[in-house]
């Protein structure tokens, strides 16, 4: 199993229900590959101060919420060169119509931005994330499947050119949590401004629902619980009373202030034992560098002994 969560900020319970919680659900099933994707995040250009800082938070947010190290490998994208260099031989297999079919690639598009070449290769390096490890399975939100499609693709042409080298990986999708709403209706998304953050204080968490719109229906009028956002986050938090909830929607009898009321509570409760757990994380430097160290041991030998392989096969190095 191979995944990871590129280091631009804070993460949401998008990101948690979409993929992150998964990590933890099959660490028992799969031997686990887990990496900060650094390399990823340079398309949005931080700083060194935000990039090394937002790196340290996606380690102590897998920490927090229960990846062990014991059985999970944890690591930098970055402390793993070979990836680069297979991205560089990947590119060579495909042409740019190819990646201009890219859903990241066609969004910026119609939008008119100017993309940087980091933007347009995104699914060729995460191909070479996914290929270099060997991954069985790929956790992903039903909005990252095609990068697992990407990965096929070019492996499968790999193959085909030159002869059988990669597993032809699979996307892990929940069935039942597949896109989180965001606080407006939309996917959770950073660039919406629409999350709830993973680790959220109390007031966040209710600024945050309690600005959640809906219709203008009363207290005991019916609603529909299947076209409002707030109950759709119920879901995923309200799950001891969703039946009796459900039936106060379509039968009246309460109102959106009390629903919200009642999810904050609910949020609360979840969110608050992973905040606290990322507290005490986030200031263990020396348990935070140790299992990057040991990760990266781990992933440096497989990637190093692949690479090898790659480079025969291509004609890279004489044997």
């Amino acid at each position: 199993m191979l995944s990871g969560v590129k280091p631009t900020g804070e993460p949401h319970i998008g990101n948690y229900f979409g993929a992150m919680r998964q990590f933890v659900l099959l660490q028992d099933k799969y031997k686990g590959f887990v990496f900060v994707a650094n390399y990823h995040a340079l398309t949005n250009n931080p700083t060194k101060e935000e990039l090394l800082s937002n790196s340290k938070n996606v380690i102590a947010t897998y920490l927090a919420i229960g990846l062990d190290p014991k059985q999970t490998t944890l690591f930098l994208q970055s402390d793993v060169p070979e990836v680069t260099e297979l991205m560089a031989i990947f590119n060579n297999l495909i042409t740019m119509p190819y990646l201009m079919r890219a859903h990241a690639y066609k969004d910026a598009a119609a939008k008119n931005k100017e993309l940087n070449v980091g933007t347009f290769e995104y699914p060729v390096l995460m191909a070479a994330d996914i290929l270099l490890y060997g991954a069985d399975v790929v956790p992903v939100g039903q909005d990252q499947k095609q990068h697992v499609e990407y990965a096929r693709d070019i492996a499968e042409k790999f193959n085909y050119v030159y002869g059988e080298t990669f597993k032809l990986p699979e996307p892990y999708i929940l069935d039942d949590v597949k896109t989180v709403v965001g606080t407006d209706g939309r996917k959770m998304s950073k660039s919406y401004n629409n999350t709830i953050p993973l680790f959220a204080e109390y007031e966040e968490i209710k600024k945050a629902v309690m600005s959640i719109p809906t219709d203008s229906k009363g207290v005991d009028e019916e609603k529909d619980p299947e076209v409002c956002n707030v109950f759709a986050l119920h879901k995923l938090f309200s799950e001891d009373s969703l039946p009796l909830l459900e039936e106060r929607y379509r039968n009246g009898g309460i109102g959106y202030k009390e629903s919200k009321e009642i999810l904050v509570e609910n949020i609360e409760k979840f969110i608050a034992p992973l905040r606290e757990k990322r507290k005490e994380i986030i200031v263990d430097d020396d348990f935070i560098m140790q299992t990057l160290k040991d990760g990266r041991e781990v992933a440096q030998k497989i990637a190093r002994e692949k690479m090898i392989e790659v480079r025969e096969k291509v004609g890279l190095i004489t044997t």
